[in-house]
């Protein structure tokens, strides 16, 4: 899509974040990478659910701003940055405060997802990235070991983080990571629940991956 497609995709993605109360108040980020050089990214202090297209700004991979727009970048974009210069393959990212995977972040745990043949396929395992003070390279720090391997990770005490080829897989793997996370929360509070055998998790991994 051209940029200005773009802008309007982070848009609705933002308002859906909000709808669907993955995010509160000012909270969460998302971003796309447009090309090798230039990432659009949703500004600081402005509801997911309330952003223009004009108010998106650009930065390129080391941070440094592209344009002169009154809102500043995220204060998170760092966290997006390395995601973007580990997997060249990756085309979005979202942040985000989903209450169930956030419980999950705050416990200091991550988790398995092998219940269910559609989480297997898109996050078997949803590892926990260790804390550190938002905003700060350590934050980055903390997600590197698992961009490559993963499409997913908590962010101990903090929230969570999805990122795809495009901004809506992105998104939708938010989704499907609030989901798991509720499911997985639930049956463990109830003392159930049944992962699928070895075999038939390779099983689905070899015909969808």
């Amino acid at each position: 899509m051209d940029e200005q497609s773009t802008r309007e995709q982070i848009c609705t993605i933002g308002r859906n974040l909000w709808l669907q109360r993955l995010v509160t108040a000012n909270d969460g980020n998302v971003s796309v990478r447009l090309d090798e050089t230039r990432v659009l990214c949703t500004p600081t202090g402005v509801s997911k659910g309330a952003m223009t297209p004009e108010m998106l700004t650009l930065v390129d991979l080391d941070g440094t701003r592209l344009d002169d727009k009154p809102v500043r970048p995220s204060s998170e974009v760092l966290m997006h940055l390395e995601v973007y210069r580990q997997d060249p393959n990756v085309g979005a990212v979202v942040h985000a405060h989903p209450m169930f995977a956030t419980m999950w972040a705050v416990c200091g745990e991550g988790f398995e997802a092998r219940m269910l043949p559609e989480t297997i396929v898109s996050m078997a395992e949803v590892p926990l990235a260790p804390y550190a003070t938002p905003s700060t390279p350590g934050v980055p720090e903390s997600v590197r070991p698992f961009v490559r391997d993963h499409r997913a990770c908590l962010l101990e005490n903090h929230g969570a983080l999805t990122w795809g080829t495009d901004v809506t897989s992105a998104y939708l793997l938010m989704e499907r990571l609030e989901f798991t996370a509720e499911l997985n929360w639930r049956l463990r509070q109830a003392g159930a629940g049944n992962n699928l055998p070895d075999g038939e998790v390779n099983k689905l991994i070899q015909l969808f991956s």
